[in-house]
């Protein structure tokens, strides 16, 4: 519980003391004032949480990198990374959802990259041709998976910390984007996919598919 809050705190602790600045100056002059600075000290606590994640034990899951709706579902040639055809699954994040992202499986980062771009709404369908983007790629057992973090016209502040080489659990926080975004997460072909269109997901605990080859042996 602690230590969730504690990564809370250093993710906005310079947000809060702004708004702490603030309240302290208006409340003298005009109290009615220092509401405002307040509830918006309330809410950045609520914006950037960190809730408790019941993650699946079973290693062969895909779990969601971020909070949100599932937008999109479709192939695509992936030529950053995995470098041949592979299921994105497209996610937005409102800004009332949970902005951290996790890692979708176990495994090693191989691939880092951070492209620059625009701030158009993450809703929009060409956000992801033309926003700010970071990738980060990850290799499991010989597959490859990427996640790739898109800001929106609100959320311009990508921060990632997971680095090349960098051995990852399932369910580990890997990054955060701030205010209103999307996420992307392009999986091999053949994986079982287990979500659709329109469906609500959780970072870490929602189960998206299973790799190829291995859902035999979740079935066991």
């Amino acid at each position: 519980m602690l230590s969730r809050f504690f990564l809370t705190l250093k993710i906005c602790w310079h947000y809060l003391v702004l708004l702490i600045a603030i309240a302290a100056l208006l409340y003298p002059v005009y109290p009615a004032l220092a509401i405002i600075p307040a509830a918006l000290f309330l809410f950045t606590l609520f914006f950037f949480r960190n809730p408790k994640r019941n993650i699946p034990g079973n290693e062969q899951y895909i779990l969601s990198p971020a909070d949100g709706t599932i937008m999109a579902i479709d192939e695509v040639i992936e030529d950053r990374f995995i470098k041949e055809p592979a299921i994105r699954i497209s996610i937005f994040l409102s800004i009332f959802n949970v902005h951290l992202n996790r890692s979708p499986l176990s495994g090693t980062v191989r691939y880092r990259h951070y492209r620059p771009g625009k701030f158009i709404p993450a809703f929009k369908s060409h956000a992801s041709d033309i926003n700010e983007k970071n990738f980060i790629g990850i290799e499991s057992d010989g597959f490859k998976i990427m996640v790739c973090q898109i800001t929106g016209f609100i959320a311009r502040r990508i921060k990632c910390w997971a680095d090349n080489g960098q051995i990852l659990q399932s369910g580990e926080i890997i990054g955060i984007i701030k205010f209103g975004s999307g996420t992307e997460i392009f999986i091999p072909i053949g994986s079982k996919i287990n979500v659709k269109k329109g469906d609500k997901v959780k970072a870490g605990e929602t189960i998206l598919g299973i790799l190829p080859d291995r859902e035999m042996e979740v079935a066991k």
